[in-house]
């Protein structure tokens, strides 16, 4: 997968001082500046901020003003519009999506079938292997040399997003051809892996290119589509497709608008909650109708998998207060679990990036390598549970014969099945159904199901970091599910639940445990189960697995976040930042631009610095003392340049009018990555030594505090409002106008911590407080 590292640390330190040593050292990022620098694979390239604050120039506000009924409509309109195109088109997606799975694996596991009743085991695993290897290195090859930033589940890189991280390349349309094509590929080679996370990221990819604004490579100039060039309605638009991702991938409208508003979302709002349910809403109608067409026989081996429920519900449910204690185990035993998976596959995900950093070679090496691993197991180990008879009132077939079922035939002789095989020799999704079948208490062996979990529970970890779309989601529920299943077997008699029911417990607590949602997984899980029942139970289930896990480590995609080097800003301030004033966080030197401002002076800072806002500062004869008049972009001072808007003097009297020249069309923001650059204009000496008047596009109403505010307080307004640049005033009057520019680097811990590293010791004290087991263990 493709890995993000940075270091914030001061640049001038000594490299054994750094407060945290980066999965690759050696690159450090300069103070002051949003534009932080990671390694995307051996690749150097800057993590960017987004503008979600609107930015109220004179060009703007002339916009707005002159906005009509009939262009507030268009706005209006447009934006259900693309909700709906949305919801449409990831719903199709994924049906597709489903269907391409369940009809290559299932071809796969018939041929494989069929030479097993021949008994051509030799041949048989050959197939298998073979078919396993070539999809798997098809996924691996399409990810490592056309989109990377495919690799993975990609929630990660959405929930950065969404917070203001602008990673490169994760919206592009290569990105999503990719992700669709890979993520088909890797699930149907038995791999460990997931389609949801896949589906999440598709929505996103989907969202985020309708929210374009247009093409003028494509002609897609159409002027309603100008409303959307700006990263606020894109945020929406991408919360929108990744809530309708969830919905697509388990058929969960209302579980997929919480889990964009619990997990993903970092901002919300009620109209957002209103657009984002209609479209989960349309992808739950479109796929009704589809699910209606493959019943009917017309998809092939698709009909009973993927997009169908997971039907454990039964009438008869009911529980007692004796039911409640195995319940809870559940949840504890789904915390420690839990936070075991996140620890393991946080370091195995450590090590995949030493061997991926190398080269693309390696990257595929180590998918194919998995593969080959996988597929002996999957063939192995179903050798080793013993044939059990067909029972006599079993509600299928028995022994199945092909792909689905609940009794696999394998090596047994007619008559009998191999329940090991029943999970293992089998789709995920088939495995899932089975472990959550009602009516099969007498199925499985002891043995079985602790052989399915230990195997799902390692091969998911060891197979989530190749290079190819992979989510975690599906691994997680099948595992949760085996040993949910096994408590059952081991309470037997003694509860008043079935099997089935404890396989759903069991998914729930892995998930709480693992992802540390609460509302979105219950409300997910009794969408997928149809069985609203057991919500009582789903709620107490991850209440305590989530509990129990929080105090290990935090959840999983937090964590991935983490080793990726995405400075996400979490909703919470560490106690230490309020100890510190935002002045104490602040470093130089602070780049400025006069009102009006000479045009070589502003090519030279362009070019030799990485900042993104430059306040602009009016000082005498222009006032009658220095006075903070407001900030700029630096692209759109690209833009500036570029239409070379220039005065021969310093002086206003010349009647420059900015409306006839520019319009608010021409300060749009542009697509991910598609930024003009300084480099690429060029000027005169005669041009160099002109004039730019700033102040019709510089924002006159930036958000500032004062330079002691609390840090915490101001991470709060930072993170809250979506800023990217936040400007520090002084307390006294009579200094400068602005002391400098708070961007999301300064509320990095790695960047607080350096600059203080006292704090680095009391934190830990205080942690030995909290946990005095630390002290022990170090």
């Amino acid at each position: 997968m493709s890995r993000f590292i940075i270091s914030t640390a001061d640049p001038n330190a000594d490299p054994e001082d750094s407060v945290t040593v980066p999965l690759l050292s050696g690159l450090r990022s300069v103070p002051n500046s949003s534009s932080q620098v990671a390694i995307v694979g051996v690749n150097v390239c800057p993590i960017e901020s987004l503008d979600y604050e609107i930015f109220e120039n004179e060009l703007f506000k002339q916009d707005w003003r002159s906005r009509g009924k009939l262009q507030i409509f268009q706005y209006t309109f447009m934006k259900w519009l693309l909700c709906f195109l949305i919801g449409l088109i990831v719903s199709l997606v994924g049906f597709c999506n489903n269907l391409a799975v369940e009809n290559l694996a299932g071809m796969k596991f018939v041929v494989t079938s069929n030479m097993m009743l021949e008994r051509r085991f030799g041949m048989a695993f050959l197939v298998f292997s073979m078919s396993n290897f070539v999809l798997t290195l098809f996924a691996s090859i399409i990810t490592a040399f056309i989109a990377p930033a495919a690799s993975g589940s990609g929630i990660p890189e959405v929930k950065a997003y969404l917070n203001g991280v602008d990673a490169p390349g994760i919206f592009t349309l290569r990105t999503l051809v990719v992700k669709i094509v890979g993520s088909i590929s890797a699930v149907s080679s038995s791999l460990l892996v997931g389609k949801a996370g896949p589906m999440v990221h598709t929505g996103a990819c989907i969202a985020s290119l309708l929210g374009q604004g247009g093409s003028k490579k494509y002609g897609l100039t159409w002027g309603w589509l100008r409303f959307f060039k700006n990263d606020r309605d894109r945020r929406d638009l991408v919360t929108c497709g990744s809530a309708a991702g969830i919905a697509a991938a388990f058929r969960a409208p209302v579980g997929g608008v919480l889990f964009a508003l619990e997990e993903m979302a970092s901002w919300w709002r009620s109209a957002l909650l209103w657009r984002s349910f209609f479209t989960t809403a349309v992808v739950a109608l479109v796929l009704r109708a589809f699910i209606d067409l493959c019943l009917s026989g017309k998809c092939g081996l698709f009909g009973t998998g993927g997009l169908i429920m997971f039907d454990v519900y039964s009438e008869s449910v009911s529980y007692h207060l004796e039911d409640v204690p195995p319940v809870l185990a559940l949840g504890v035993i789904g915390g420690i679990l839990g936070s075991l998976y996140n620890f393991l596959l946080e370091k195995v995900l450590r090590i995949y990036s030493l061997i991926n950093e190398k080269s693309i070679g390696y990257k595929i090496f180590l998918a194919c390598s998995i593969s080959i691993f996988t597929s002996c197991l999957l063939f192995g180990l179903p050798w080793l549970a013993t044939c059990r008879p067909c029972p006599a009132d079993a509600s299928e077939a028995c022994p199945t014969i092909g792909r689905s079922g609940n009794y696999k035939k394998f090596q047994c002789p007619p008559g009998y099945y191999n329940d090991l095989a029943s999970l293992i020799f089998n789709t995920n999704d088939d495995a899932i159904r089975n472990l959550f079948s009602k009516g099969t208490d007498n199925e499985f062996q002891h043995s079985s199901i602790l052989i399915f979990f230990f195997t799902c529970f390692f091969l998911s970890i060891f197979s989530y970091g190749v290079v190819a779309p992979a989510g975690l989601f599906v691994p997680v529920i099948v595992t949760g599910a085996s040993y949910g299943r096994f408590v059952g077997m081991l309470v037997g008699p003694h509860s008043n639940l079935n099997h089935g029911l404890y396989a759903v417990l069991g998914a729930a607590s892995l998930l709480g445990g693992s992802m540390r949602m609460t509302v979105s997984l219950c409300v997910i899980i009794l969408e997928l189960t149809n069985n609203l029942l057991l919500l009582p139970l789903i709620m107490l289930v991850l209440l305590v697995s989530k509990t129990v896990a929080d105090a290990f480590n935090g959840n999983i995609y937090d964590l991935i976040m983490k080793a990726k080097g995405f400075p996400y800003l979490e909703t919470h301030a560490e106690p230490y930042m309020r100890q510190l004033s935002v002045g104490d966080v602040v470093t130089g030197p602070l780049q400025l631009f006069h009102g009006i401002e000479k045009v070589g002076n502003i090519v030279h800072v362009l070019r030799t610095t990485r900042h993104n806002g430059f306040p602009i500062i009016d000082e005498p004869p222009h006032s009658e003392c220095p006075v903070l008049s407001g900030i700029i972009l630096r692209a759109h001072l690209v833009t500036l340049l570029k239409k070379k808007a220039f005065l021969s003097t310093p002086d206003l009297t010349g009647g420059f009018n900015a409306s006839k020249q520019f319009s608010a069309g021409d300060f749009a923001k542009r697509s991910s990555g598609n930024d003009e650059k300084i480099e690429d204009i060029d000027l005169s000496e005669e041009e160099m030594e002109m004039f730019i008047d700033l102040h019709p596009f510089t924002n006159a109403s930036p958000y500032t505090v004062v330079e002691t505010m609390s840090l915490a307080k101001a991470l709060l307004l930072f993170r809250e409002v979506g800023l990217r640049h936040l400007l520090v005033i002084p307390k006294i009057s009579s200094r400068s106008p602005v002391v400098g520019i708070l961007t999301r680097h300064d509320f990095m811990p790695e960047h607080i911590l350096s600059l203080h590293p006292m704090l680095v010791r009391s934190r830990w004290k205080r942690l030995r407080f909290r946990f005095p087991a630390l002290s022990k263990l170090f």
